[in-house]
């Protein structure tokens, strides 16, 4: 039995793009979606971003590393002399405004790594290592021996991660393949010419009785300004910063000098702090 399957990671709260990434999908007759993590924050998607994906037939699901910070930002475990725990727990009051510490609390059940096989193909799907779901090794010029890793313990033929939004294909060592679709909501580019494309990312893997019989990598153009509109709209804490990565592909979720800069201006430290005294 064919199978089309959409891989969906990183949509960042990019309400606009992922609506346009599953019309795309669903145009092209995918069977199920997997997701790979990173659903909420920094964007403007919240219950209908939820709302969204539970019409969808998910089959398969792993936790992201904004999964993990939304949770802690909740149960007050940031610190908040750091701009960038100041920006996540400020972020994470805004998820607040529709969505329910419960339903927060329910995406740490979401593993880390899922083993699957489809048609007798082995997959392991992660959204980073298979046990650790944040950091830098996985990058497109990581070591070999880091990308080995994602086939330890298991006999998978494929892995598939996101984290690091950029759509890629390479190998392991024994010839095992690693997919990533890149992020829908924020990809991300270090050539500046490339970084002018900033359309949508995610991929489509088609399965039939022989084996793997397609992987493509797609892009989607969505209107970038309405979801800047959006953004206006809600009033969406540190809008400069959600600006300048989904028009410009500059991402400043470390720049610890700008958020400090605009968190005093809007003096989102002492909201933070009400917040946490009384976060429902």
């Amino acid at each position: 039995m064919k199978r089309k399957i959409a891989l969906l990671s990183d949509v960042h709260g990019n309400r606009t793009a992922l609506e346009a990434v599953l019309a795309d999908a669903e145009s092209k007759q995918v069977t199920d979606y997997w997701f790979l993590g990173d659903l909420l924050m920094p964007g403007t998607g919240r219950r209908n971003i939820l709302d969204r994906l539970n019409q969808l037939p998910i089959s398969l699901q792993v936790r992201g590393n904004w999964e993990d910070s939304l949770w802690r930002a909740l149960h007050g475990k940031l610190d908040l002399s750091r701009p960038s725990h100041l920006y996540l727990t400020r972020l994470c009051h805004f998820i607040l405004e529709e969505i329910c510490p419960e339903e927060i609390d329910r995406m740490q059940d979401l593993p880390l790594q899922v083993l699957t096989e489809v048609e007798g193909l082995k997959i392991a799907v992660s959204h980073h290592l298979p046990d650790k779901n944040w950091g830098r090794e996985l990058i497109h010029i990581g070591e070999q021996a880091d990308f080995d890793r994602l086939f330890e313990g298991n006999e998978a033929a494929i892995a598939i991660y996101g984290h690091i939004h950029q759509q890629f294909l390479r190998y392991g060592t024994k010839g095992q393949l690693v997919i990533n679709p890149g992020s829908i909501g924020q990809p991300f580019f270090l050539d500046a010419t490339l970084r002018q494309d900033l359309r949508a990312q995610y991929a489509i893997i088609e399965i039939d009785e022989t084996g793997l019989k397609d992987v493509d990598l797609c892009r989607v153009a969505y209107d970038v300004e309405q979801e800047l509109e959006i953004a206006r709209e809600l009033q969406l804490p540190y809008y400069e910063i959600y600006e300048e990565s989904i028009v410009n592909g500059i991402h400043h979720t470390h720049n610890h000098d700008l958020l400090r800069e605009i968190s005093e201006r809007e003096d989102y430290f002492a909201s933070v702090k009400e917040f946490l005294r009384d976060p429902l």
